[in-house]
């Protein structure tokens, strides 16, 4: 690729508009309705850090670290670094059994909407053709475009695709390497598996240095506008670190680039990031394995994994129960967010049978009650009970014990839907913020119940509203995931 004629280009469909590299202009985003409307995504770590299957996707960062425990471990089974190393897992990163319709048809039956593969992580092995750098899929390894694959299966199931880049960390991620003997100590150039290997600082922050130098961010803008020209995503998904202020010019020629490139190919697109890498307005907030403890007016999004303590398969993965993610999604959809989880296939492309029994048990759950989930809208009121749900990123380590009070709300036209987050069966259940208001005095809800009933089941609720709340009596409703009561206003 003339890369130099890439990047006028690039500056010249800036310039053309309607949006421009600053954020005044940038702030005109609108989120696209397709995203409004979908509430859950897939995202798919899947890459050459799955070989090694050990501890977590950061195994390419860990193994250079001296006397961690991936180090340890890296040593004892495959021998030292400079005789094997990170490297020398791509070819052993075959695929063979990887399947791109048979994903697809597991995340479009787990009542996905969209799908985001990891088009590049940390370690800068790219999972789709490229014309930046032969370290890619198509090339080595399986020798297959992946992204490109699971792109047409997708489509073919009515899924919408993203992308994510986690290139910028690539700056410092293969730097241990350079202290000891190993194959990365060496002279590496652009383009190269290894370059640029830089020293990584105790706070990786806003301004650390050494900060991307120019021929680095340039690169990293060229990789994410090639995915975008060459496979249209309706999503980018930024991880941390291009938050760093070095990275901010060209944070918003890529957003202004791929903004109007959506605008020529009548496409409605968005980008997603962490901590405030954006302007506020300009892109949607992620919150990383975490959510906002109260409804939010704008929209967000949650990403987290079906593991607590990996994105990619390991041998150790701590799964999290389907009813623990179902509760998850109602809280954040109630809270106007969007739940994008993550699974990690394993090496050889299949989808583990943890993974699939999670979607499988999240898809049966959709099938009956993703009314409620879909196209809604935070209604006056997001949740009662007394459970408090931790607000922050990598908060999702600690369960939640939900109550039979705790209840989360959408909305969807004239009808409400207030989802019970643990049902206890033969009893009775109150809904506070449904109190009959008899002087309407009260801000909250004063309108007329006219009908309700319990989605997956045939049994109508006997109910009742007093000043106190709206009761609701069940006989044979049970079920250990949320349970939705909708309820017909006029």
């Amino acid at each position: 690729m003339d890369r130099q004629a890439y990047l006028k280009e690039i500056e010249s469909i800036v310039a053309r508009g309607p949006y421009h590299a600053d954020w005044e202009s940038l702030c005109a985003f609108e989120v696209p309705a397709w995203y409004r409307e979908a509430k859950f995504g897939i995202f798919i770590h899947w890459g050459v850090y799955s070989v090694p299957a050990f501890g977590d996707e950061w195994y390419p960062r860990k193994m250079y670290m001296q006397g961690s425990e991936a180090f340890e471990h890296h040593v004892k089974t495959y021998g030292p670094h400079k005789e094997f190393g990170y490297k020398d897992f791509i070819p052993l990163f075959t695929a063979d059994r990887f399947d791109a319709d048979h994903w697809m048809r597991v995340i479009h039956n787990a009542g996905a909407k969209f799908v985001v593969p990891v088009a590049e992580h940390h370690d800068g092995f790219q999972m789709y053709q490229s014309e930046l750098s032969h370290w890619n899929a198509a090339e080595m390894g399986p020798k297959r475009d992946v992204l490109g694959e699971l792109k047409t299966a997708a489509e073919n199931r009515g899924l919408i695709l993203g992308a994510s880049s986690h290139r910028i960390e690539h700056w410092f991620f293969l730097g241990f390497g350079r202290e000891f003997d190993s194959d990365i100590k060496g002279q590496f150039a652009l383009g190269d598996f290894y370059w640029p290997s830089m020293p990584e600082r105790e706070h990786m922050d806003l301004f650390s240095e050494p900060a991307p130098s120019e021929e680095f961010m340039q690169d990293w803008l060229l990789r994410c506008c090639e995915i975008v020209d060459r496979y249209r995503p309706s999503l980018m998904y930024f991880d941390w670190w291009i938050q760093h202020s070095a990275l901010k010019p060209y944070l918003k020629q890529f957003a202004a680039y791929y903004y109007n490139r959506a605008a020529e190919w009548g496409t409605q697109v968005a980008i997603t990031y962490k901590h405030d890498a954006f302007m506020f307005g300009s892109a949607i907030p992620d919150v990383e394995r975490g959510q906002y403890s109260q409804v939010r007016h704008f929209y967000w999004q949650s990403d987290t994994a079906v593991c607590k303590n990996s994105w990619c398969d390991t041998r150790e993965n701590d799964y999290k129960s389907a009813q623990a993610l179902l509760c998850d999604l109602c809280d954040i959809v109630a809270k106007n967010g969007t739940l994008l989880l993550n699974i990690g296939p394993k090496a050889d492309g299949t989808i583990g049978m943890e993974n699939e029994s999670i979607l499988r048990d999240i898809g049966a759950w959709m099938k009956i009650n993703g009314e409620a989930v879909y196209g809604t809208k935070p209604w006056r009121v997001a949740q009662e009970g007394p459970t408090v749900v931790e607000e922050g990123h990598f908060t999702d380590k600690k369960d939640k014990v939900f109550t039979a009070e705790d209840i989360r709300f959408t909305m969807k036209g004239s009808t409400l839907y207030a989802i019970f987050l643990r049902y206890p069966g033969n009893e009775f259940v109150y809904i506070r913020s449904l109190a009959e208001n008899i002087a309407q005095k009260s801000p909250l809800f004063n309108g007329i119940i006219r009908d309700i009933s319990v989605l997956g089941f045939d049994e109508k609720p006997v109910w009742s509203r007093t000043p106190e709340g709206l009761t609701l009596k069940t006989r044979n409703v049970v079920s250990d995931c949320p349970v939705v009561f909708k309820i017909e206003l006029d």
